[in-house]
């Protein structure tokens, strides 16, 4: 069974200027003991969004490379 692949935000590097949750599109972000989280990872659609607007560069998006062997 595939787990979710969420954004990861760093708290050494988070401000807590609240862009990212004001601005997710499917409010995936909210805050938890005053730092944003991914608290709803299935709304998360991994837009990238979050990671682009994040003024201190705290959130990162990890992707996975598949190669596929040719025939």
């Amino acid at each position: 069974m595939p787990t979710q692949i969420t954004p990861t935000i760093d708290r050494k590097l988070c401000t807590r200027c609240g862009k990212c949750v004001s601005e997710c599109p499917t409010q995936a972000v909210d805050w938890i003991d005053s730092f944003p989280v991914i608290t709803r990872p299935m709304d998360c659609t991994y837009c990238g969004l979050c990671e682009e607007i994040c003024p201190q560069h705290a959130i990162s998006l990890y992707y996975s490379i598949s190669l596929k062997k040719n025939s």
